[in-house]
């Protein structure tokens, strides 16, 4: 049955004024920089798009900028130069904290957004029932938050996001305080809901095995100054099956970016990002196991 959570005519925008992106594009990130009052330079020159389609992630160490180049894309907070276009509509901004209402049941807390939207009662009954549904939540309305595991939690939020019709999610490390198996889980589900629902992502993530799992791009923010030193281009095809990340391609993908992060923390930048990494074949000693992902967590 086709999902009426297919991207349509966007409710008004609350987010204020920046440029339209063009057809195709989500996102679209050129020269941002962002210095905060005190004269730290927290970006700078980012260039960035996030195809309509796309999921791209962001690793960086803390305070690399990753946080706050979401708070400008979601139009919370202006950049200090540089321009950014976006698609109409507001995006849905998911925290690591779900942020539900306790005194509210999950079908009340998933129904939120389009009740103080004004959607009428029989037409917010119907999104909430297909949001719950889609994110394997039907059966639990009548629950309290209290009575949920995190990853529940976590159900709940993206469900409630889901009500909104976003074609656009900006994710602010959303599973980072969940143990890894729910992590996991709730990694998978996000793809096949992007791939069933169509709405493009900009994922926040310290984990580099998540951001590879997870996106077609990967975006490494350098740990001074919030530069782009690169972009990896992920070789994997969607749906992505579950033992993917004991695949030794995998692990050599993952290096790739381990490699470019641990680059980020030398005193030594390139000023701009070079063209997307593409990574090249092993060595021939080269085999798949633990050692592939040493440290990359």
């Amino acid at each position: 049955m086709r999902s009426r959570f297919r991207p349509g005519p966007p409710r008004a925008s609350r987010r204020p004024a920046v440029g339209l992106a063009p057809a195709g594009t989500a996102l679209a990130f050129e020269h941002v920089g962002m210095t905060f009052p005190d004269g730290s330079e927290v970006l700078r020159d980012i260039s960035l798009t996030v195809g309509a389609h796309d999921i791209v992630a962001l690793v960086g160490a803390s305070g690399s900028g990753k946080s706050t180049l979401l708070r400008i894309a979601a139009g919370l907070a202006p950049p200090t130069s540089g321009t950014v276009c976006a698609g109409p509509g507001s995006p849905a901004l998911i925290f690591q904290d779900p942020t539900l209402l306790p005194w509210r049941t999950v079908a009340g807390n998933v129904g939120l957004f389009a009740e103080l939207d004004g959607v009428p009662r029989a037409q917010r009954a119907g999104l909430v029932a297909d949001a719950l549904a889609l994110t394997g939540l039907s059966g639990y309305e009548r629950h309290r938050p209290r009575a949920l595991s995190g990853g529940m939690r976590m159900r709940v939020s993206l469900a409630r996001a889901l009500t909104a019709r976003p074609a656009l999610f900006l994710l602010d490390e959303p599973f980072g305080a969940l143990d890894e198996i729910t992590r996991q889980r709730l990694g998978d589900e996000l793809v096949r809901l992007h791939l069933r629902e169509g709405f493009a992502g900009l994922f926040v993530t310290h984990s580099v095995v998540e951001a590879v799992a997870l996106a077609r791009r990967v975006g490494v923010l350098s740990a001074r100054s919030g530069r782009l030193l690169a972009e990896v281009e992920i070789p994997f095809d969607y749906p992505r099956t579950e033992t993917l990340r004991y695949d030794a391609a995998f692990g050599r993908v993952a290096r790739t970016v381990s490699e470019a992060l641990k680059d980020s923390f030398s005193d030594h930048h390139p000023s701009t990002a070079g063209p997307p990494v593409t990574p090249g074949r092993p060595a021939a000693e080269d085999q798949p196991g633990s050692a592939d992902l040493a440290g990359i967590e």
